[in-house]
């Protein structure tokens, strides 16, 4: 009975870790943005919509699946630039409140467009990934959950590589640390911006497959920027390695406690027990596990 247990709750938590990989997608677009322009893009999940019904839009439409992908991120490339130049550009030096109530805004023009192009009817995405369990030792796992933990590892391995070994990749190191000291040294902050929301776009079209792979491409789908949120406070605004691990301990904090605690308050626990955790991680941590800590305690 123990061993029954034990396997059960391994079951139950490499479940919720690989789940939480998923909201780690949407969140390391918004610490993309955050972290070198200061900008809480609220407008995160609304792009992910965009990109998901881009994409499924075009298939229905009779385009190969490299065509429509390719098509589909040159769309979030010219979205993504449009948004800099357009709206945040003449917002710099701006309150972080005015800036993201832009972001909040655009959210709402993003998905008018998208129902506007492409309709409002909701659509399947088959991305060819079963989502059949298999079993390692006694223990079921998700194949897809596994395959997207899988691109997720190479997201974040191609994001890294970028960010160290390219004159890119510099560069938006050095915005990030100081945008003063990056202009003196002769850095162009609106190049910058821009490529930063291209690679956001880029993270967006990812997040949007698979979250659409799972739920079905509909409106209902940029809510899911709101399970990111806990996700950035746990890990930190500003830290794509805090992005992955605050995805995971709200992943398995959830299914966990679904599962253990759920009964004694009649379920149903799981859709707000990541909140819980986040406003723990505030009062005590406020800059998350990784994040850059603003004030030092005297």
């Amino acid at each position: 009975m123990e061993v029954y247990d034990l396997l059960f709750f391994i079951e139950v938590l490499i479940g919720g870790l690989l789940s939480g990989v998923m909201y780690s997608f949407v969140a390391i677009g918004f610490v993309l943005i955050y972290k070198t322009s200061g900008v809480l893009n609220f407008a995160q999940g609304a792009m992910l919509l965009f990109a998901a019904l881009t994409f499924v839009s075009l298939i229905e439409r009779g385009l190969a699946v490299p065509l429509a992908i390719g098509l589909t991120l040159l769309i979030m490339v010219a979205l993504g630039f449009a948004i800099e130049r357009s709206v945040l550009r003449p917002l710099v030096n701006r309150s972080p409140m005015t800036l993201f109530m832009a972001t909040l805004g655009l959210s709402y023009i993003i998905e008018g467009a998208a129902q506007l192009v492409w309709g409002t009817q909701v659509h399947g995405l088959d991305l060819g990934i079963s989502d059949v369990p298999f079993e390692v030792a006694g223990i079921f796992i998700s194949t897809f959950d596994l395959a997207a933990a899988g691109i997720a590892a190479a997201m974040v391995a191609g994001l890294s590589a970028f960010f160290y070994w390219t004159r890119t990749g510099l560069a938006f190191r050095a915005v990030a640390d100081d945008q003063f000291a990056a202009l003196a040294v002769g850095l162009r902050l609106s190049r910058i911006w821009g490529s930063v929301w291209t690679a956001a776009g880029f993270v967006a079209l990812v997040a949007g497959l698979l979250w659409g792979a799972r739920l079905g491409v509909q409106f209902s789908l940029s809510l899911v920027v709101l399970k990111a949120l806990p996700v950035l406070v746990l890990g930190g605004f500003d830290s794509i390695l805090g992005a992955i691990v605050g995805g995971l301990i709200v992943g398995a904090g959830e299914k966990l406690a679904e599962v253990y605690l759920g009964p004694f308050f009649g379920g149903g626990i799981e859709g707000w027990f990541a909140y819980v955790l986040a406003l723990g991680f505030l009062l005590l941590r406020p800059a998350g596990l990784f994040g850059t800590k603003l004030v030092e305690r005297v």
